[in-house]
């Protein structure tokens, strides 16, 4: 299995990137493909001693930044002789020569060159970015978080099927739940989308629960939640931050204590660790970008090398789970039942 990856992705590439690519082809046995400046690579693999692990440099001399946007990224991304490392590393998924793409680059840029270079599958009008939130009884997937600020009804059905087949194949849940992210359960509540998205989803033979606050979403209420990429963003963002703030807060308040009371956090501290792993987005290290037609991971800008190494890990899950296969299974059936 080979598994491109945008070494010049993160916000301080190449060196997390090379060095969590060079984990993940040593713990996981896939061949990494490190996509970026041959020179930049080459000078920060030399330093950190490959030997014989299933690693190799595929040349890209450019970059796309946060600085590209509008006509501008949508030329970088469409252009068939573009050398920018996005462009080149999912070209590689394309032909064939990689089964995944793993960047922890620019979200909207990724999300840009996939769909012009791969498109979507056939019955996908949109694809969706996927990350798993953590929840009180495990985890669930939340689809669409940033990739579209503007949907239809038919889009969530969309996103809700891809959503369960995620989850089925790769995160190993039976007959996943479905909730619609709303600001209340009742089925009346919400905005127009949310109204006209409720019935789609009721009449799809899909384990819908029906609408779901936020309050629902955490406390593990259903393993596959819809919405639109601008509520979900703003959703993830925010849990992000209070998730943060706890543990911030938590840390000082123990600091700043009595010596009883640090003691009292020593004790503690192995519960604490365990929650701040499971509240670390590094953990599962990227998001699939479901619908286009290739399997492509994104990750936080922020990524060091274990979010890396994680992101090529849950990519390698992917590809052994066959979900593109199933994902062009599950929309065609749809497609012929509606």
């Amino acid at each position: 299995m080979k598994i491109a990856l945008d070494a010049m992705g993160s916000d301080r590439h190449p060196r997390p990137d090379v060095e969590g690519g060079l984990a993940a082809a040593r713990e996981y046995g896939v061949e990494v493909l490190l996509v970026g400046n041959e020179s930049a690579l080459g000078a920060v693999l030399d330093e950190l001693r490959p030997g014989a692990a299933p690693v190799r440099i595929v040349h890209a001399p450019d970059v796309l930044t946060m600085e590209d946007k509008g006509l501008a990224l949508a030329l970088k991304a469409k252009r068939k002789e573009a050398r920018n490392s996005m462009a080149v590393g999912i070209d590689l998924v394309r032909s064939g020569e990689a089964q995944a793409f793993v960047t922890a680059g620019n979200t909207g840029a990724a999300a840009a060159v996939a769909y012009f270079r791969m498109g979507t599958l056939p019955g996908v009008e949109r694809p969706a970015l996927a990350p798993v939130f953590p929840t009180k009884r495990g985890s669930c997937v939340v689809l669409d978080i940033g990739a579209n600020p503007d949907c239809k009804p038919e889009n969530l059905l969309q996103f809700a099927i891809m959503g369960v087949i995620y989850a089925e194949r790769v995160r190993g849940v039976p007959q996943p739940r479905v909730g619609l992210l709303s600001n209340g359960e009742e089925a009346g509540k919400g905005n127009q989308l949310i109204k006209d998205t409720y019935p789609l989803l009721a009449a799809s033979g899909l384990n819908f629960v029906g609408n779901l606050e936020p309050k629902e979403l955490i406390a593990g209420e259903a393993d596959v939640v819809v919405t639109d990429g601008f509520s979900g963003n703003i959703l993830l963002k925010s849990s992000e931050a209070v998730a943060k703030l706890i543990l911030e807060l938590m840390r000082e308040r123990i600091q700043a204590a009595p010596p009883w009371v640090k003691l009292g956090g020593l004790l503690v501290k192995p519960t604490v660790s365990g929650i701040r792993k499971m509240l670390d987005p590094t953990e599962e290290g990227a998001a699939p970008l479901l619908g286009v037609d290739g399997l492509v991971f994104i990750g936080h800008g922020r990524s060091d090398a274990y979010a890396i190494k994680n992101a090529v890990r849950v990519a390698r899950l992917s590809v052994e789970a066959g979900v593109l296969e199933a994902l062009r299974r599950g929309i065609a059936a749809a497609a012929s039942a509606a």
